[in-house]
């Protein structure tokens, strides 16, 4: 049996390359309060239990976004497909307007839900779990939308670059 002196010192940015070898879609958190619409871009995002509904994403601890979604108890994951890529990276910016030209309608929570995306869910929060330098966020899904007929791509992550999906396959 392995002992904690057998273990690997993982390098950061070697742990963060190999996980970048895993493809993920690319999501804003979207929130509202007081002073208006809050949001990010997560990447870890997924789906936890259909009974109940629920969903999860992680937050680094240092945000000063997630704070304020917190407060509201309520948040929407609007999940962007592949012409989103400049919306992705306006959200993940610090110190800038993230809403600039962004056009989006209200959940019945009152959470933003951006134009154009493959799909979004709106969510209470269930419960927080810290997780190292990140808080586990789960939230039960209360309102959801996906696409109304359009052929939309998912909006990817891997490498450390945006992908797209590659044509189907026929046998």
């Amino acid at each position: 049996m392995p002992t904690a002196a057998d273990r690997q010192d993982m390098d950061p940015r070697a742990f963060r390359d190999a996980l970048g070898l895993y493809a993920s879609g690319i999501t804003i958190i979207t929130g509202h309060d007081e002073q208006g619409p809050i949001g990010f871009t997560c990447q870890s995002f997924y789906s936890v239990s259909t009974d109940p509904p629920l969903v999860s994403f992680s937050v680094m601890k240092t945000s000063t976004t997630y704070p304020r979604i917190r407060q509201t108890g309520t948040f929407a994951v609007n999940i962007l497909a592949h012409h989103q890529q400049g919306v992705s990276d306006q959200f993940a910016r610090k110190g800038t307007d993230k809403w600039a030209g962004i056009r989006w309608s209200p959940t019945l929570a009152g959470n933003p839900v951006l134009e154009d995306t493959l799909m979004w869910l709106a969510c209470e929060i269930w419960a927080e779990h810290d997780a190292g330098d990140h808080v586990i966020v789960l939230g039960r899904v209360t309102e959801m939308r996906p696409t109304d007929g359009h052929a939309l791509e998912p909006l990817l992550y891997f490498q450390g670059r945006y992908r797209s999906l590659g044509p189907d396959e026929t046998p």
